[in-house]
Parts: C-alpha cells; sequence; structure tokens
C-alpha cells in the first residue's frame, strides 16, 4: 500500500509576560493538559505535539522556521490563551510555510461566577486574545483555518482532525509526481492545462514517458510472479466466464497481471505517485490497462484517463487524506456517463471504460473480460461492480487559463433500479445536490470537467480548505445552489482571482 509519513502537528500557546511567572506556568500547564485530552480523545488522526508557549518576536519566528523544516511536521495549531500581541507574530507568520489551524478555545468551560475576579480576567483572555491574532491574520492577507469550539468536546476534536487530514495533503501535494503516458487525448481541452503552473501551485511534478519504455518493463516481469499474482485474483475476486474458454479468460487474466506488476515496479523505481494512461497509445501493450489500473487505486495511486493528469493527481491527493480513515468507504476517479431523467428518479450514471477503484466497491467485485472498442488490443479484463451508497463529493479541477479552479459538488449515491447485465463495467450512480438539474447546469457554468476525483470519505469543507492553502478558487455545489446567485459568484471569484 502506498502511504505516507507519521506526520505530527504542532501545539503552540500564545502569550506575553505582562501577568508574571504564575500565570506562564498556567498557560502551560493548561495547554499540555489540553493536548493530552486531544491525543487521548481518539479523534485526531495524528499527533499533537506541545511546544514551550510563544511569547517574543524572536521565538515566534525560531519556532515556525524549525516547523517549516520539520518534515514530519504538517502544521502548527495555535491558541492565544492570554492576550498575545500580534505585532510579535508578523515575521513568524510571514516566514511559516506550513498550514495553520487557528484554535479559538479557552481552558474554563465556564465562567466562574463566585469567584471570578482580574487575576483570572487576565489568564483566560482568549475572547480577546485571539481577535487580536486573527486580526493580523486578516492583515498579512494568509490563509489559516479558525476553528472556534471548547477543548473537552467532541464535534471540536472532530473539526481539529478534519483539518489535520487536510494540512497533510497540503503538505504531501508538494511530493506528488504524475506519471503521463503519452500525451493528452486529441482535440480535448479540460484535460489539458499548464503543468508548470501547477507545480508553482501545487508543487505537483509531471512528467511524460513514452509508453514503450513502460512496457519495457513489463515485458520482463517474470512468469511466476504473474502466476501468483493471477492466483491471487482468482481467490480474491468472482470470476465470470461468460461462455469464454476458462484458459482463454486466464491468459487474458495474465495480461493484465503482468501490467500491474511491470506498472508498479516502474512506478516505486521513479518514484510516482499518480499514473495517467490513454487508450490511443498502448504501444506494445496487449490490452488497455484496465484491472491492472484498478488494483493500484486501490493501493494508493492516483489515476486519469486520457491524459488527465490533473485528475490523476487530486485522486492521489485525495487518497493521502483519507490514508487510516476508519470506515473509510473509498475513493476512485469517475466519469460523468449518461443520465437517467425519469421525474423523481434523475441521477448521473457514472463509469469509465475500464479504471474505477474497487475502495468504492459494494458487495461481490467480479472479473470480467470483454471487447473494448477503444485502443484497438485484445479483450481486457476489468474488475465489475457497483458503488456504495450514501453522502459523497465529487470535485474537478480545471484550468482557465489564467488560474485554476476546484469544483466541489456534493452528491447523494444511489442504486439504480434495476441491474444492468449488459454493462460489463464498474458503475456508480448519484443525484447531484441541489437536484441534476441545478447541479449539472451549476456545473457546466463553472467548466467542470467530465472526469472527476470522487470520494465517499471527505467533506466539502476539506477541500475548499485545501483549496484556500493553495491559494485557488474553490467554487461549491450543494444543497443551498441557486443559478442566480451561483452565477453572481462566479464573476465575483473572477474579479477576485484573475491575474
Amino acid at each position: 500500500m502506498l502511504g505516507c509519513k507519521d506526520y505530527k502537528f504542532w501545539f503552540c500557546t500564545g502569550s506575553q509576560d505582562l501577568y508574571g511567572d504564575e500565570c506562564l506556568a498556567h498557560v502551560a500547564e493548561h495547554s499540555q493538559i489540553i493536548v493530552n485530552a486531544l491525543n487521548e480523545s481518539g479523534l485526531l488522526p495524528y499527533e499533537v505535539v506541545w511546544k514551550p508557549t510563544l511569547i517574543t518576536n524572536e521565538v515566534i519566528r525560531k519556532t515556525f522556521n524549525e516547523a517549516n523544516t520539520d518534515e514530519n511536521c504538517a502544521g502548527v495549531i495555535v491558541w492565544c490563551h492570554t492576550f498575545s500581541p500580534a505585532k510579535s507574530w508578523i515575521l513568524g507568520l510571514k516566514e511559516l510555510r506550513k498550514p495553520l489551524l487557528h484554535f479559538h478555545t479557552q481552558f474554563n468551560r465556564e465562567i466562574p461566577y463566585d469567584t471570578i475576579d482580574m487575576d483570572f480576567m487576565n489568564e483566560n483572555q482568549a475572547a480577546h486574545g485571539d481577535r487580536e491574532f486573527g486580526h493580523i491574520f486578516t492583515r498579512l492577507n494568509k490563509s489559516r483555518k479558525v476553528v472556534m469550539g471548547y477543548w473537552q468536546d467532541k464535534d471540536t476534536q472532530e473539526r481539529i482532525g478534519s483539518w489535520m487530514r487536510t494540512a497533510v495533503g497540503v503538505i504531501e501535494s508538494s511530493h506528488v509526481r504524475v506519471m503521463r503516458i503519452a500525451d493528452n487525448m486529441r482535440n480535448v481541452a479540460v484535460t489539458e492545462g499548464d503543468k508548470v503552473e501547477a507545480q508553482i501551485k501545487f508543487g505537483w511534478e509531471v512528467d511524460a514517458y513514452p509508453v514503450n519504455e513502460i512496457a519495457a518493463v513489463v515485458q520482463d516481469v517474470k512468469s511466476s510472479d504473474v502466476e501468483a499474482l493471477v492466483e491471487e485474483y482468482y481467490s480474491k475476486y468472482q470470476i465470470l466466464l461468460e461462455g469464454r474458454d476458462e484458459a482463454e479468460f486466464r491468459k487474458h487474466v495474465a495480461v493484465q497481471a503482468q501490467i500491474e506488476l511491470g506498472f508498479e515496479k516502474f512506478l516505486e523505481e521513479q518514484n510516482y505517485q499518480a499514473i495517467v494512461t490513454h487508450f490511443g497509445d498502448l504501444g506494445s501493450l496487449q490490452q488497455l490497462p484496465g484491472l491492472a489500473i484498478q488494483r493500484l487505486m486501490e493501493k494508493g495511486y492516483g489515476f486519469g484517463g486520457e491524459g488527465d493528469w490533473k485528475t490523476a493527481a487530486m485522486v492521489r491527493v485525495m487518497k493521502i487524506m483519507t490514508q487510516g480513515m476508519k470506515d473509510a468507504k473509498g475513493t476512485s476517479f469517475m466519469e460523468d456517463y449518461t443520465y437517467n431523467l425519469v421525474p423523481g428518479k434523475e441521477g448521473i450514471l457514472q463509469a469509465h471504460m475500464l479504471e474505477v477503484c474497487p475502495t468504492i466497491a459494494d458487495g461481490p467485485i467480479s472479473i470480467k473480460c470483454q471487447p473494448l472498442s477503444m485502443g484497438n488490443r485484445e479483450d481486457p479484463t476489468r474488475l465489475v461492480f457497483t458503488a456504495k451508497e450514501g453522502p459523497a463529493i465529487a470535485t474537478s479541477l480545471i484550468d482557465l487559463g489564467d488560474r485554476f479552479r476546484l469544483i466541489i459538488n456534493n452528491v447523494d449515491c444511489k442504486k439504480t433500479e434495476k441491474p444492468m447485465p449488459k454493462l460489463p463495467v464498474a458503475t456508480a450512480f448519484w443525484t447531484p445536490q441541489p437536484d441534476l438539474r441545478t447541479g449539472a447546469e451549476a456545473w457546466i457554468l463553472a467548466g467542470g470537467a467530465h472526469h472527476t476525483a470522487f470520494t465517499y470519505d471527505l467533506t466539502a469543507e476539506q477541500m475548499g480548505d485545501w483549496a484556500a492553502e493553495m491559494g485557488i478558487e474553490a467554487v461549491y455545489i450543494d444543497k443551498d445552489t441557486n443559478i442566480r446567485q451561483f452565477k453572481n459568484e462566479l464573476m465575483w471569484n473572477e474579479a477576485v482571482f484573475s491575474k
């Protein structure tokens, strides 16, 4: 399984020396109690590490630059227990390159009505200390996440945990390398884009390789390794011969096993975490990679079809963000295919030629071998299944020439009314929020692609926070969307984000 580092988050408390050493001792003690509670909650995916109280410009700057250079630090959480003069934070914040969560809380839940005095008031000043801190962020025009809530509350802890996944997605984005086999599908616009600007904005490295360079690695895979993987397939999935000769079927399956092993070896040796293929340029490959790509996605690799490196990178980023998530329902490359327009039963049938990740499957997963009109190669084998029901999001990262835009659509995944026995591909069926008509119109108005990075396990808020950290535009299509307001939002964004 392709993973990422065991990241940690630094907890930095802001204060000042105006109220004496006893107050500062309480500040440190309270901060450590909060850190321990967060770590013991079981609701945070990563460990929080307490750092000594930040008071002076020098200490703040030193701490944040240490965070920058610590490869295991994915972000910092800042809370101003007392008043913390914001000018002391300016240089540190300007130099900080890691995501920051501004945690607006206080140590005590309730005002101690019978005993409260000015010493207590001076010590517990987050209500205005955090406003001072928040002001300087706005003045500096720096991105941050603000979470307000009591530190012992479950929903507050869950919000911090949710942001941690976004922060890791931001950090890991700069480590995403996409191996692009061949080029973009001819004359297709939406899958194109500025790779240099993408590396500037997101840190992505996108490299093209001749298909036969990787095909040579596939060809060199040992037959014994291929056979072992075929046996794994046969033990794990249902085999649907559907009248085909069993020996011939197994040979077709073996081709995908060989492709999986060859592709994975190439990706590992060259240090790539996402891959893009194109049915129009298969070189000496015997089949369009289908089952092989599905298995690689299941292992954590990003994928995009027909040259779509943006979606491949986004799938990888989203798989990183969901890593280790309990009861995860899955993340995949997806494509809009065809509508159901029956009133009350509206939705979009999602699929691709072959390449849908089995992490989203509900029920049995089968191997089929069917002809494919694209690619001009032998019949490829693929995993076939239907997707889970439930809420999810579909995202599309597009290049508008002068900027990137991330479109985020809340969708409701459902089962189709009837089985589709003649459709030999994995499918999902969903209705976009707020409804098919509004959702589809808004998506088209925003310039969304037909390819998406799809997940059950992340929220629109998380992806919007990721976009904000990257400094790009995000638009949301959800239960509150109406077309008139949406058009205005796009116009306002044009004024804000255009170069």
